[in-house]
């Protein structure tokens, strides 16, 4: 469809949006129209709110999470209104169809004692994806980058003398995150195993499979999923999780928020503040176990 291709070079070009988020908004759009099928909809103006909601109806009756509804209904408001802006529509019908607002959830997070069981001393192997497993997942915790910024690090990204890695953030926005102490010890020693077992490779990638090819997205993925199950009963061992463990850390060490936000590479300061909740809710503990009266 062209409108949906015109969409397509917007959010990639204009929004400058990931692989990952592009893939999700046509995946959405394209639910929506077989939804409504082509008996229902000859031309794009003939849509309106009411098919909207009930293509919500029938989501929630396939038992979808009411978070992906909201955010499938977001990629349609998002839609109509750039067809509305090139001129192709009148209104947007999506802006009629108000949702309920989600409560938000708190992020979940690995204990301090738990990572440092896990790094200090867990056995990872000398070999080269025991030396790499373990680098990616200091780097996580040291960092709270995100798996997409990890996955395209490049080696010339890091900085060891300086104890800097540049990171290419969400819409092409690059930072800088200091390295730990103990990430630049990983971090030279992994150089040197990766250039012992790809000395012929010209791949600019920092992390390569065991085949000396570029690491993707379900290799760190397992990675990190094993190795937290190792330490932690939780069931949502992932990359993000470490990195919510990362803020919420440093937080409660009592880093200021603007900077944690500026680490993480969040566009304001309401995304950073969901981890004050966490912080409030340890004082709280702490309060109510050592106070007599509480």
């Amino acid at each position: 469809m062209e409108h949906i291709e015109s969409f397509s070079r917007y959010l990639r070009f204009e929004k400058r949006c990931s692989e990952h988020t592009l893939i999700a908004y046509e995946n959405d759009l394209k639910q929506f129209f077989s939804f409504l099928g082509s008996s229902q909809l000859n031309q794009l103006v003939e849509v309106k709110p009411k098919m909207i909601r009930n293509w919500v109806v029938e989501l929630h009756g396939l038992g979808m999470n009411p978070r992906t509804i909201h955010r499938k209904v977001s990629t349609l408001k998002t839609f109509f209104k750039h067809l509305q802006i090139r001129g192709w529509i009148d209104h947007n019908p999506a802006h009629a169809v108000n949702l309920p607002k989600i409560p938000k959830r708190l992020p979940v997070f690995v204990k301090e004692s738990a990572m440092e069981q896990l790094l200090d001393h867990v056995d990872f192997g000398n070999n080269y994806e025991g030396i790499r497993n373990k680098l990616i997942l200091e780097l996580f915790y040291g960092t709270g980058m995100r798996l997409t910024e990890l996955v395209q690090l490049s080696a010339h990204d890091v900085d060891l003398k300086g104890g800097l890695i540049k990171v290419l953030g969400k819409r092409n926005k690059e930072r800088l995150i200091p390295l730990t102490n103990e990430s630049v010890l990983q971090l030279k020693a992994y150089n040197k195993v990766r250039a012992l077992f790809f000395e012929a490779s010209d791949s600019t990638f920092l992390f390569l499979t065991a085949k000396g090819e570029p690491i993707y997205h379900k290799l760190v993925y397992r990675i990190v999923n094993s190795s937290l199950s190792m330490v932690s009963t939780m069931k949502k061992r992932s990359p993000h999780v470490l990195r919510h463990t990362f803020a919420t850390i440093l937080l409660n060490r009592g880093a200021d928020l603007n900077a944690i936000k500026e680490l993480l590479g969040h566009s304001s300061l309401n995304a950073t503040q969901v981890y004050t909740h966490n912080t409030f809710e340890q004082l709280n503990a702490i309060y109510k176990q050592a106070h007599p009266r509480a």
